[in-house]
C-alpha cells in the first residue's frame, strides 16, 4: 500500500456533473441514494483505498477484518455524502442543513481583537464544509490552505454550476511560495486554515507521536509557523451527526510562548484532540493511504 496520497479529489467530470444536478433537482436525500451504489463500486474496485481503510480499523481501533470491511463500505458512503454536502451548501439546498457550533467564542475572540490566527483542522468529517459557516457567521476573511490539484476541468464545472465559496484559497505548492501568502495574510489580520494530519512526503519535516493504537508522522510546519509567528491558533473540527446536521467545535485559544513551550508541544496536543475525534466518529476518517508507520 502506497504511502504518499496524491493530493487528487477522486471522481469524474461527468459524475461531478451528475450529482450537481441531482442536487439541484432532486435534492439531498435522493443524490445520497445514489451514492450508495457509487460507495460500492469503490468498495470492490479501488483496492488501495479500501485495504487502506482497513488497515486503519485493524491497526488504529483493533477491529477484526470483517468488522473493518464492513466499517469501510460506511466510510465511503460517509465521505460520498460529504461530497454531496460540500456541493449542496453552495447552492439553493444549503437551507436542507443546520448546525450547532461549541466554543464558537474561541475563534470570535481572534477576530474582535482584530489578529490573525491558526484554524487547524484535519481529514475528518469535512472541513471545507467548516471554512463555508464560518465565512458566513464569524468572518470573511479566511483562508484555507490546500493542495491544489484537482483536474481543472472539474474546476471549472464546479464554478459554472455553484456559487462560489466564503473563503480564500492559498494553493500549497513545492516551490513554497504558500509561505508568503501565509504570512502576508497573517499581516492583515486574516485567519488561515489548513489541515495538520498527513504529510505529503518523507522530506517534510514532521513529529512521530503514538495515535490510536499505532505510530505516525504529523507535519511539524503548521505548528512551527503558530509558534514562530506567535499568533492565536486553535484546533477546530467539523462532522456530521445527522443527515442534515453539522457539529462544529473549537478548541480554547493558544498562543506560542505563552500557552506551550515549542511547537512540538502544541503539535502533541492536536493529536489528541484528533484521536479523541477519530474514536467518536470512525466512519468520517478520510486518509486513504497507509496511515500508520
Amino acid at each position: 500500500m502506497s504511502k504518499k496520497w496524491d493530493g487528487k479529489t477522486k471522481g469524474s467530470p461527468w459524475g461531478y456533473r451528475f450529482f450537481i444536478s441531482c442536487i439541484q433537482t432532486l435534492g439531498v436525500r435522493f443524490s445520497y441514494f445514489f451514492c450508495i451504489w457509487v460507495s460500492a463500486y469503490y468498495l470492490l474496485f479501488s483496492s488501495k483505498n479500501r485495504n487502506a481503510i482497513i488497515h486503519f480499523y485493524q491497526t488504529g481501533l483493533g477491529f477484526s477484518k470483517v468488522k473493518a470491511f464492513f466499517y469501510s463500505f460506511a466510510n465511503f458512503y460517509q465521505f460520498g455524502k460529504i461530497i454531496i454536502d460540500r456541493f449542496a451548501l453552495r447552492t439553493r439546498r444549503k437551507s436542507f442543513y443546520t448546525h450547532s457550533f461549541k466554543n464558537e467564542e474561541a475563534i470570535r475572540s481572534i477576530t474582535t481583537q482584530n489578529m490573525g490566527g491558526f484554524l487547524v483542522s484535519g481529514h475528518i468529517g469535512n472541513w471545507e464544509n467548516a471554512g463555508s459557516l464560518i465565512g458566513e457567521r464569524i468572518t470573511a476573511k479566511i483562508n484555507i490552505l490546500m493542495l491544489d490539484e484537482e483536474v481543472e476541468k472539474i474546476k471549472q464545472l464546479i464554478d459554472q454550476k455553484i456559487e462560489k465559496p466564503k473563503y480564500n484559497l492559498i494553493p500549497l505548492k513545492n516551490d513554497m511560495s504558500h509561505l508568503i501568502l501565509i504570512h502576508q495574510a497573517l499581516k492583515r489580520n486574516e485567519l488561515i486554515a489548513l489541515h495538520a494530519d498527513r504529510i505529503q512526503d518523507e522530506h517534510q519535516k514532521y513529529f512521530t507521536f503514538n495515535f490510536l493504537n499505532g505510530k505516525a508522522k504529523f507535519p511539524a510546519g503548521p505548528f512551527i509557523m503558530a509558534h514562530k509567528f506567535k499568533v492565536p491558533i486553535v484546533f477546530v473540527y467539523a462532522v456530521k451527526t445527522s443527515t442534515k446536521h453539522f457539529a462544529l467545535s473549537s478548541s480554547d485559544v493558544k498562543i506560542g510562548g505563552k500557552d506551550f513551550h515549542n511547537a512540538e508541544e502544541l503539535a502533541q496536543q492536536y493529536v489528541h484532540s484528533l484521536e479523541q475525534l477519530v474514536k467518536e466518529y470512525p466512519t468520517q476518517w478520510f486518509n486513504f493511504y497507509e496511515y500508520f508507520d
